[in-house]
Formats: C-alpha cells, sequence, structure tokens
C-alpha cells in the first residue's frame, strides 16, 4: 500500500490483477548514495498500484477496441504518477495518473477507463481538468438545472391550459390543426358546393392560362388513331389511366379537346411524379409549356440545399400532393367516378397511402372489378365524389391482424 496527502495506492502480487512478469526474470532496485556516490541493489517485485476513491479501486488499463492517439502510448506501459507531483509513487512500476487520463483521452474514455460513474468523473474534473473540461462542466450543470426548471414550468403550464379549456376541447383543437395540416396538400375543397363539380374547381387545378397552354401540346390526343393508342400501349409511353381514356375521346370537337388538355396534364403531373431531384430546367422536355414547367416547379416540388447548391427535390410530401391533384383531375374528366387502383399503379403509391388521400379528400370508396383491358381482374377501388360529402375520419386507427394459418 502506498499514499499520498489526497490519494491511495493499493497493489498485489495474486489474483487476476497481478503483473505479468517474465519468470525467467529477477528485478533490482538500486539505491543511490548521494554522500558516498555509491548504489545498493535490493531485490524487488513488481506491483501494478492502483489509485483507490470512495472505496472503489479505479482500474486502468488500454481496451484494444479504442483508437488512441499516440500521446496516449504511456497507457499501454502501465505507468503511475502521483497526484501531486507527477513523481512516481512506487520504485517497482509507474502507472498513469487521473491527472494524465483526463488530458489524454475523451470523456467516454475516461469512464470506460476508469470505471467511473459520471459525478466521480466530474470530481476529477473539477481538481485535474483543464480550463476547457472546467468551462464544458459548468454550462452542463447550468443546462440541467435550467432543463428542470423548465420542464416544471411547461409541466405547469400544460396543467393551467388543460384545467381552462378542458381535455374535449383540446381534442377538438387538435384535430382542426391536422385537418388543416393536411389541407395543405390537397386542392382547395368547396365544403358548401352545391354541385359535384364545384367542389374542387376546375380552375383550381388549372388556370385559364395554362389551360390555353396545352393547346398544342395537347393536339398530338386530339387526332390519336386507335393504332397509334395500341402503339402507345406497347411502347408505355404514357400512363394507363391515359391510354384508356383516350380510346373513349367524345366526337364532339370542343369537348374532345378539352379532354385531351386534361389527360395531357394529367399524364405530364404522373410522369413528374417519378422524378427525385430536379436537375434540369426543362425537366419535362421542350414540348412542355413554360408556364406548365413554372407551375411544376413552383406548386409540386420542394427546395432542399446539398453539396453547396439549393436543388428542386420531389419529396414524398410532394408526391402526395401530386396524387391529390391527379385524382382531382381524373375526377373532372371520369364524371367524377374514377378507379383509383389504376392511378395509384400509375403513380406508384401503396394502396394504405392511396386511400388515405382519397379519404382526405372526402370521397367514398367502394370496390370495383378492375377493367379487363388492364389484365387485372382483382378487386379495384372505385372512388366517387358526391353531395353531401361525407365526414372526414382520421386515419391512424389500429389495423386488423392477419390469421395464420
Amino acid at each position: 500500500v502506498s499514499e499520498t496527502e489526497r490519494l491511495s495506492y493499493v497493489g498485489n502480487n495474486f489474483g487476476s490483477g497481478v503483473m505479468k512478469c517474465n519468470s525467467l526474470c529477477r528485478y533490482f532496485v538500486g539505491v543511490l548514495d548521494k554522500e558516498s556516490g555509491q548504489m545498493e541493489v535490493y531485490n524487488a517485485e513488481i506491483f501494478n498500484m492502483q489509485p483507490w476513491l470512495s472505496g472503489r479501486r479505479i482500474l486502468l488499463g488500454c481496451s484494444p477496441s479504442y483508437s488512441l492517439p499516440p500521446a496516449d502510448r504511456c497507457l499501454q506501459r502501465s505507468w503511475v504518477v502521483s497526484r501531486e507531483t507527477f513523481e512516481p509513487v512506487s520504485v517497482g512500476q509507474v502507472l498513469v495518473s487521473c491527472a494524465l487520463l483526463l488530458h489524454a483521452v475523451s470523456p467516454a474514455q475516461q469512464r470506460a477507463f476508469l470505471g467511473f460513474s459520471l459525478p466521480q468523473v466530474d470530481l476529477c474534473i473539477e481538481a485535474f481538468g483543464t480550463s476547457k473540461q472546467k468551462r464544458a462542466l459548468s454550462s452542463r450543470r447550468m443546462n440541467a438545472v435550467g432543463s428542470d426548471v423548465l420542464s416544471t414550468a411547461v409541466t405547469k403550464a400544460a396543467a393551467n391550459v388543460i384545467d381552462a379549456k378542458g381535455v374535449a376541447a383540446l381534442m377538438q383543437d387538435v384535430a382542426q390543426d391536422d385537418v388543416q395540416n393536411v389541407s395543405v396538400f390537397l386542392p382547395p375543397c368547396n365544403e358548401d358546393a352545391d354541385e359535384p363539380e364545384n367542389v374542387y374547381r376546375f380552375e383550381d387545378i388549372l388556370s385559364p392560362a395554362e389551360y390555353e397552354a396545352l393547346r398544342v401540346p395537347a393536339a398530338v390526343f386530339v387526332n390519336i388513331t386507335p393504332e397509334e393508342i395500341t402503339k402507345k400501349a406497347e411502347d408505355k409511353s404514357h400512363c394507363s389511366f391515359v391510354l384508356e381514356e383516350l380510346k373513349f375521346l367524345p366526337a364532339d370537337e370542343r369537348s374532345r379537346d378539352h379532354k385531351a388538355r386534361c389527360l395531357w396534364f394529367l399524364d405530364t403531373l404522373i410522369k413528374f411524379s417519378c422524378l427525385k431531384v430536379i436537375k434540369k430546367k426543362h425537366p419535362m422536355g421542350p414540348e412542355c409549356p413554360h408556364i406548365i414547367s413554372r407551375k411544376l416547379m413552383k406548386n409540386f416540388t420542394s427546395l432542399t440545399y446539398n453539396n453547396g447548391s439549393v436543388q428542386n427535390l420531389v419529396s414524398s410530401s410532394m408526391k402526395a400532393k401530386i396524387a391529390a391533384y391527379v385524382i382531382a383531375l381524373a375526377l373532372h374528366i371520369s364524371n367524377f367516378q374514377t378507379d383509383l387502383t389504376v392511378l395509384q399503379n400509375d403513380l406508384k403509391l401503396q394502396e394504405s397511402r392511396m386511400m388515405d388521400i382519397a379519404r382526405a379528400m372526402r370521397l367514398k370508396i367502394a370496390k370495383a372489378k378492375g377493367l379487363p383491358e388492364l389484365g387485372n381482374d382483382s378487386n379495384h377501388k372505385l372512388g366517387t365524389l358526391s353531395l353531401p360529402l361525407p365526414v372526414p375520419k382520421p386515419s391512424g386507427g389500429r389495423q386488423k391482424r392477419k390469421k395464420m394459418n
């Protein structure tokens, strides 16, 4: 046992903590007499001296899982020095002191090497730490006090609000906030409409200027022939919904032109939703009118910062917004009843996601057999916009578990 004024050290020559020394070697200690200049040699035995704090031994060792800087190689040599003077505590071996360890390794490695709890490490920092470590300790303690005060204040304020408004009123406020958050990604909805076409007005989907700009690119749909539709279906150059509706263009010239413009814009929306990062100035090609490209970039992308530049991104929320506008436009095209499953496949969305958007748009959803032309005989979901609008129900209910056979 060795001891200084403020710290004790304990060592032993038995047990798991004993030093692994070469048994073929003998160790000696030389004591120099400064007056006579002669040295006397004595037999010696090496002890692993370890500091002892609050009845708990500090375990010093170098773990192979840590990557230590070159200054920490002293740990691998098992040195120890006095806490006050940095002089060797024992003649047989020299260990690293707590002070040197605090200066050499990170806080996480300090706790791993020393086996301290956090309050004990704080005490060591107070005694041995650098000015930077002491400032960090002071800031952490002040923040801990501040967080306790803030938590108490928030809890008290929440209790006062609950007492004043009541739980029912708060739940209603939360529900209204959820509806407002969802409505940001939906077309403007007129709940007081007297006809289905006025619930999601066509002018809110395409402005008169945008509608006029679609006349030139939509001309390819106005005069399309059945052979060209078959070829486009084989090439998969357009989405399934558009290819199916092109088979039923009205004979009236004005109605035919109107439907062709709507289908061209719907097809462009679906293609735009499949993009991720918009890098080109005209992502939909030169045939897309400038006013339409600007509408897509402004209304259906979000800005993100990446690699030192600002980019337009079609995020998941923007893809949901595109899906809502696609549904609204499809309702106008197909007399306010549309196959949601076909649109879901074109948009590459999950069924649950598509159904959530349709319910948020106040559609009535029913099962319907898929179109035989699409080669899919499974049940499709049919969305219908009718008055009066159903009361919106929040999604997120508990799903039924599938039975395991």
